[in-house]
């Protein structure tokens, strides 16, 4: 009998775990005798009451697993390492807050048995704010363009992933992974399965501009290059400007010499608008250096504090 696992990253949804672990049993009971299911949740150091309802889980039904971390290792290195500890035949991920359907199960497990080892799911409309979906597309289309692999659009992470994959995640060994861009850069062939995404079921969503801004920053550079071009091509061209104009005013005042006082506007205009290009760019430069910098250090993905219902054998503790 295969083993599917199913991972549930989460953070503070004590609303939300017991009802995604009833659906997902459910879901299961039509494949009874077909698959065996462990249903593994990885939690982020929630601060409410989803550790105790996790033991609870735990203790009622050993097809629950669960790994408490140490401290929040944020929203991408805690499910890649939930990727790593599951035992199924494939993994299916899925957040934790029912924004991932549940109906989307079926359609991947159908999509495995015919052969694919990675199914995605793609949002192709979302019941969130419409401004917020219009500059996600926005921005997916920007990397899309500008990056030198293939990317996904509206890929959020969910889907179901063969062992054969997650045994090519195990050798990555990298400290910041960005799950969405290696999928497309170093996945088997794939299939796509669209959906509509809904709201969050309860619970409030722990995403804000922070969280955003660091998994926009994460997979820009990871998988482009366009920012330190645009510090070169941008250097270029604000130095040819700068030579243009100071050569119109040397001309200008050799030939008005007495008529034309140059004073010191033209000096400030071009000081701040070199030092704010400056700025914008060394900005830049910092996001990559600190990208390689969490490289460098080889740190773990994840520490965990405690893990329920996990036997030895079978289970990896790399990263």
């Amino acid at each position: 009998m295969k083993r599917v696992s199913v991972l549930l990253p989460c953070f503070n949804e004590e609303e939300n775990v017991i009802p995604m672990y009833e659906e997902i049993a459910k879901e299961f009971e039509k494949y009874k005798g077909k698959y065996e299911l462990e249903l593994v949740y990885i939690d982020n150091d929630s601060t409410d009451n989803t550790r105790s309802l996790l033991r609870k889980l735990c203790a009622q039904d050993n097809r629950v697993k669960a790994i408490f971390n140490a401290k929040n290792f944020g929203q991408f290195n805690s499910p890649y390492y939930g990727m790593l500890q599951v035992t199924g035949d494939c993994v299916i991920t899925m957040v934790c807050d029912f924004q991932d359907p549940i109906d989307l199960i079926p359609q991947y497990l159908a999509a495995w048995e015919e052969g694919y080892k990675i199914v995605v799911g793609i949002k192709t409309s979302s019941r969130e704010n419409k401004l917020i979906y219009w500059i996600r597309s926005l921005y997916y289309k920007m990397i899309k363009k500008f990056s030198d692999v293939e990317q996904i659009e509206h890929f959020t992470g969910s889907g179901l992933y063969d062992r054969s994959f997650i045994e090519v995640l195990r050798g990555l060994k990298d400290p910041s992974p960005f799950l969405r861009g290696i999928v497309a850069e170093l996945g088997y062939k794939r299939k796509e399965i669209t959906y509509e995404q809904p709201l969050r079921r309860a619970g409030v969503t722990k995403n804000n501009f922070y969280t955003l801004y660091d998994a926009a920053m994460l997979s820009f550079t990871s998988y482009t290059k366009i920012g330190l071009r645009l510090c070169t091509f941008m250097g270029l061209s604000c130095s040819a400007v700068s030579a243009l104009i100071g050569m119109i005013y040397l001309i200008l005042k050799l030939i008005y010499w007495d008529r034309f006082p140059a004073g010191m506007t033209p000096v400030l205009i071009g000081i701040f608008l070199l030092g704010s290009i400056q700025l914008i760019f060394i900005g830049f430069l910092g996001e990559y250096i600190l990208s390689i910098n969490q490289r460098v250090m080889n740190r773990p993905l994840v520490v965990e504090e405690e893990r329920i219902n996990f036997k030895e054998e079978g289970v990896s503790n790399d990263q």
